[in-house]
């Protein structure tokens, strides 16, 4: 069915989502019955055995087989829905933008879409999509005549030049709406289709080489049939889940997966190690086909409250509901636990910013960090809501937990080839066009962002240095990166604090040798040689500086309405900073 003006603009994204999260809701049951046959085959293994029991698991493992396909298949149906649903919305949003340029150069946009001049002059003008009604069904009538895009789009009655481009705009708003529709529809058949003659095939013959880069790994993807993908995502959530290159879709569904079974398995009491390894010698495979292991008893296999409570945070941070949607890149529950997690689609994202946070950062400050990271995707989709932007926390590195631990640059240098790899990934796995992709560091983080760049490169159109205490080198052209962007309230406290040991030195001897007015000296401007290299805020470092507000403190940065918010903003989409730059 073609995509005609009235329908994009009466089409509800918010329905699409309800949709999806309905799917999710259905998948995270199915996880919650297989784990309890997981636990009920424990008992039976501990307290029966022969032939009748034999036949009792046998049972067992196909009924727990048919709920995990069931449940990957719900995932799967979701992801669908919830990309249509983003896609709808940007489509939406360019619509809207094409009718207020239309408003502004005084022409009008026709039922039909057709741009005629001037408004006043004609009576079937309406108003942009987003203040109509956003239910199915809503809107004005419909139009009595008019085009669709099989019948070649939006015509142009009058209006010379402007209107032309205002045609254009509201052609490339439906067409996308269109690819979109058709794309969905492909793939809801296919599930369909699988579900009818068989979701998954036999295993794959091969897998990546170790070390492969992301490129090796996206085509090697792309050669598997969705049989066999399935059957990986299913057999072997880990490897997916962990593998830059492969699309961020499917590595979702298979963290998703994970997170879900890890959970169940936390609050009844399981292994959560076999969730790394797929298939634990000494214990239940809950990723795997065999439910006959047995769990060794012991407290070590005990409720832990608190990795029950960290997990259940990360599940409410990915919930079905959140808009935009959000996707687990990366899942670990191991130590502090690791986890990437985006704020729209990096691979459908005309921008893409990656948020390295610093000292401290796991999966219980995750929230904090993932909120921040969210409200600079919100603010760049409001300067450019026809532009899809997504913001990634990325949190795959051992983020030191002191201050002495942050003195040293080896946590950051472990977390290089990481970094490095992620990055590169994110272009491998994109669709279409390549995004702008930004990198923006954070305290510590930033250190994590500049070791990467100067060690091993770093993919990115530019790098953001924010509240640093250096980045280890000490001019920003030592990062190889075409922009390297820093800014540091004048209210931070990591300016004064992580010094050099001759910035200390100088200080001390300002505040013994000058009393009250040494102190002054020494603290009333930002120190240029930090602990890790010389201040990116300072001139002298290169880069280029933006705004902060005076009241940021080390974590302001991101508030809302802020000076900071939003030259972040503008420089994850690359537009200027303000109107006169």
């Amino acid at each position: 069915m073609a995509v005609t003006y009235e329908r994009l603009w009466q089409a509800s994204p918010p329905s699409w989502r309800e949709s999806a999260a309905a799917w999710r809701d259905l998948a995270a049951s199915g996880a919650r019955r297989a784990l309890e046959l997981a636990s009920g085959a424990v008992a039976v293994t501990r307290a029966w055995s022969g032939a009748g029991a034999d036949a009792a698991i046998t049972r067992l493992r196909r009924l727990r087989d048919d709920l995990e396909a069931g449940r990957l298949a719900h995932l799967e149906t979701a992801g669908v829905l919830t990309e249509y649903a983003t896609a709808l919305q940007t489509a939406k949003a360019r619509l809207a933008a094409a009718v207020r340029a239309a408003e502004a150069a005084g022409l009008a946009v026709e039922r039909s879409g057709a741009v005629a001049g001037p408004a006043s002059a004609t009576s079937g003008g309406q108003p942009a999509p987003e203040s109509g009604p956003s239910a199915p069904g809503g809107g004005p009538p419909p139009p009595e005549r008019g085009p669709s895009v099989s019948e070649g789009g939006p015509s142009v009655a009058v209006g010379g030049p402007e209107a032309m481009r205002v045609a254009a705009e509201i052609q490339a708003a439906l067409t996308a709406a269109e690819r979109a529709d058709a794309e969905a529809a492909a793939r809801l058949g296919e599930l369909a289709r699988a579900a009818g003659s068989g979701w998954e095939s036999t295993p794959p013959g091969q897998r990546p080489a170790p070390g492969a880069v992301p490129a090796e790994v996206r085509r090697w993807w792309d050669a598997l049939t969705p049989a066999r993908r399935r059957w990986l995502i299913r057999h072997e959530p880990t490897l997916v889940g962990g593998l830059d290159g492969v699309p961020v879709a499917a590595r979702d569904l298979a963290n998703r997966s994970l997170l879900e079974l890890a959970l169940e398995a936390a609050r009844l009491g399981l292994p959560v190690d076999g969730l790394r390894s797929g298939a634990p010698a000494d214990g239940v495979s809950l990723t795997g086909a065999d439910l006959r292991g047995a769990i060794p008893g012991g407290a070590a296999y005990a409720r832990d409250a608190a990795l029950i409570a960290s997990l259940e945070r990360l599940a409410d941070q990915v919930a079905a509901d959140a808009d935009p949607p959000r996707f687990l890149v990366r899942f670990d529950p191991e130590r502090d636990g690791r986890a990437v997690v985006a704020v729209g689609d990096p691979d459908r994202s005309a921008a893409v910013v990656t948020c390295v946070p610093g000292m401290t950062s796991d999966l219980a400050s995750l929230g904090g960090e993932l909120d921040r990271a969210a409200r600079l995707a919100e603010a760049a989709t409001a300067l450019d809501p026809a532009r899809r932007t997504a913001a990634v926390l990325w949190l795959d590195y051992d983020a030191p937990d002191f201050v002495g631990e942050a003195a040293a640059e080896t946590p950051a240098r472990d977390a290089a080839p990481a970094l490095h790899r992620f990055q590169e990934g994110l272009r491998a796995s994109h669709e279409g066009d390549p995004a702008r992709q930004t990198v923006l560091g954070h305290s510590y983080g930033t250190l994590v962002a500049g070791v990467t760049a100067r060690d091993l490169g770093l993919d990115a159109d530019g790098l953001v240095l924010l509240a640093s205490p250096g980045a280890g080198v000490e001019h920003a052209t030592r990062l190889g990166v075409p922009e390297v962007w820093a800014s540091t309230s004048i209210t931070d406290p990591i300016q004064h604090v992580p010094v050099s040991l001759l910035a200390a030195a100088t200080d001390a001897a300002a505040v013994t040798g000058v009393p009250v007015l040494g102190t002054a000296f020494a603290f009333s401007s930002p120190e240029e040689s930090l602990w890790h290299g010389h201040n990116p805020a300072d001139p002298g470092f290169g880069a280029l500086a933006f705004p902060s507000q005076a009241d940021a403190g080390h974590l302001g940065y991101w508030d809302r309405g802020g000076t900071a918010l939003d030259a972040l903003s503008r420089i994850t989409l690359g537009l200027p900073l303000d109107a006169t730059e």
